[in-house]
This record gives C-alpha cells, sequence and structure tokens, in this order.
C-alpha cells in the first residue's frame, strides 16, 4: 500500500464520485485510457477489484466501498496540509475551491471578478450543485468554502448571511394569470407547475410556501435547471417558482412576467458556509470577508429592488 500514488487516489474518487471514466478524466484533464491505467496499477497495488465491471454501469466493488473511504481521508488530509503550507506563504497568492448553489452562478462571477481585482494572485475551482450536493461536499471537505440559501443543519458549520435572495412566481406575459394585478392563491390550483428537483433549496422553499398558503398544485414537471425552467415558462408551458437573481436579463426584456400572490417575493438569504472544523487558509479568509462586507452591494447593482431587502429576512 505504501506505492500508492496520491494521483491514482485522485483518479479513484473522482471515477467512484462520478461512476464513470469518461467523467472522472473530464475532471482532471486527462483521457479515459490514461485513468483506465491509473486504476488498474491501483488495484495492482492493493490485490483486490475496486470497480465491478460485470454490468454496463460502474460501480464499486465491497473492497471499492471501504478503499474509498480511505482514500478520502487521506486526500482531504493532504488538503488540509497544503491550507497550512499556504497560510504560510501569506494571502498574496493561494488557490480555493469554492461550492455554489445553482442559482448563485448568475452572481458569483460577478463578486468573484471583484475580488480578484484585489487579490490577483489567487485562483479559484468552482464546484456546482444543488443544495444536497454542496452538503455532501462541505462533509467530504472537498471545498472550502460554500455560498448556498439553506445552510446544512445536519453539518457542524458555520453559516454567515450576506444578502438576501428573493424567489417569486413568474409567467409567461401571455399567460391569462399575468394580466391579473393580484393572483388569488385559488386560481393557482389548476396550473402547471415547473418546479426544481427535490434536493434543490428552491424547491423546497417553494415546497414550504405552498404548505404555509394551503396551495395545492394539480400537477407539477420537474425540471433539471433553473435556464430550462426559464424557458418553458417563456413557451407558456406553465408557472414557475425561481429567485429573481436568476431573471435579470428575461424581467429586464419583458419575456417573464412576475406574479402578484400575496407573500411573495419570498425573501431567503444567501449564507456563505464553511466547516466549523475547518481551518480556513488565508485566501478563503480572504474571500469569506470580502463577501459578508460587499456581497451585499455588489449583487443589488442592477437588480430592481434588492437593495431594499433587509438581512433581517427570515432565513
Amino acid at each position: 500500500m505504501l506505492n500508492v500514488t496520491l494521483r491514482q487516489l485522485q483518479v479513484f474518487a473522482a471515477a467512484a464520485q462520478h461512476s464513470s471514466f469518461a467523467r472522472a478524466a473530464e475532471e482532471l484533464h486527462l483521457t479515459a485510457p490514461a485513468i483506465s491505467m491509473q486504476i488498474k496499477e491501483l488495484e495492482s497495488v492493493v490485490g483486490l477489484s475496486l470497480f465491478d465491471r460485470s454490468g454496463r454501469a460502474l460501480t464499486l466493488s465491497t473492497a471499492g466501498e471501504y478503499f474509498l473511504l480511505h482514500a478520502r481521508r487521506m486526500l482531504s488530509a493532504l488538503k488540509d496540509a497544503e491550507d497550512t503550507m499556504v497560510r504560510l506563504k501569506g494571502v498574496r497568492i493561494g488557490k480555493l475551491t469554492l461550492g455554489m448553489a445553482s442559482t448563485a452562478k448568475y452572481f458569483v462571477p460577478r463578486l468573484l471578478a471583484e475580488f480578484r481585482r484585489e487579490h490577483p494572485g489567487i485562483e479559484f475551482r468552482l464546484e456546482i450543485g444543488n443544495r444536497q450536493a454542496l452538503v455532501e461536499m462541505l462533509h467530504r471537505n472537498q471545498v472550502d468554502l460554500a455560498i448556498m440559501g439553506r445552510p446544512p443543519r445536519e453539518l457542524n458549520t458555520r453559516a454567515e448571511p450576506f444578502a438576501p435572495n428573493p424567489l417569486a412566481m413568474i409567467a409567461s406575459p401571455e399567460h391569462p394569470l399575468a394580466r391579473l394585478s393580484e393572483v388569488p392563491p385559488a386560481l393557482l390550483a389548476n396550473e402547471l407547475f415547473l418546479v426544481r428537483e427535490k434536493g434543490s433549496g428552491t424547491r423546497a422553499s417553494m415546497d414550504i410556501f405552498f404548505r404555509e398558503k394551503g396551495i395545492h398544485p394539480a400537477s407539477a414537471m420537474e425540471m433539471p435547471s433553473n435556464e430550462t425552467i426559464k424557458q418553458a415558462v417563456m413557451a407558456n408551458m406553465g408557472l414557475g417558482f425561481l429567485s429573481l437573481h436568476t431573471m435579470r436579463l428575461e424581467l429586464g426584456a419583458g419575456l417573464i412576467k412576475l406574479l402578484e400572490v400575496d407573500g411573495l417575493p419570498l425573501v431567503r438569504l444567501w449564507h456563505i458556509v464553511n466547516m466549523q472544523a475547518k481551518l480556513l487558509s488565508p485566501a478563503a479568509e480572504a474571500l469569506r470577508y470580502f463577501v459578508l462586507e460587499k456581497g451585499q452591494g455588489i449583487l443589488s447593482r442592477g437588480e430592481t429592488g434588492l437593495a431594499d431587502i433587509s438581512l433581517a429576512a427570515p432565513p
């Protein structure tokens, strides 16, 4: 086991996470044959098969499941060691991995662009996923910081709010409800709702709002992304429930109409999150302070009404 290399551990962990040599190759900027060769060499050192190749899908063997636990611990320990060495070099340079909810991709680039003007030597790797995926990334020490809506209660994290996240109900301008100055909840019962997948923070907020208002939609269609929902709403397929941050361009161009429903927009908060037990590198600490100090101001630029929403909104 002493002959196992760091590269083999990285390749194995990526292949196990994606259940695919091809996707692991994309993540690590290698070829699929190179991934396969690294896995075979690792299995030769371990003396056991780590993947079950009997079917079409790539699945971990029993030995692979156990080895993955140790591989992740080793990679996590090496990441902590790297952060410690970076800390000794100071904040002029550094690398950090930032996780973000898929909705946050509409404003995080603006945050990072301004941050890099002050810290040009810091490099980023971005990981995007829904809330459930971000919780896993934090738990596995795959990200230094995460930007998300609802912070995880199931983990021991430090979650600090930095900006409001208003959620609203939307329709095509051609939809009959778009002509109403106020939409009674009873009229929503027969509508088709275009919704995010389970595990999404936006979906969870929508479900809570519907329960509180006694809204029971007759039908719903799950869609994998905010962009897909916006396109479907613009095509007048149904109603959507999304963050205002995702709709700056469409609202400005009149392609989407906000529905005036009692209780909306529903204001949630954006948080910057890290594991309590994790000692942040100077680069990560610099980004954390920057987001807390300037995040709300940057997000509110050019977004109507956002500058007036308070951080006292319920989490």
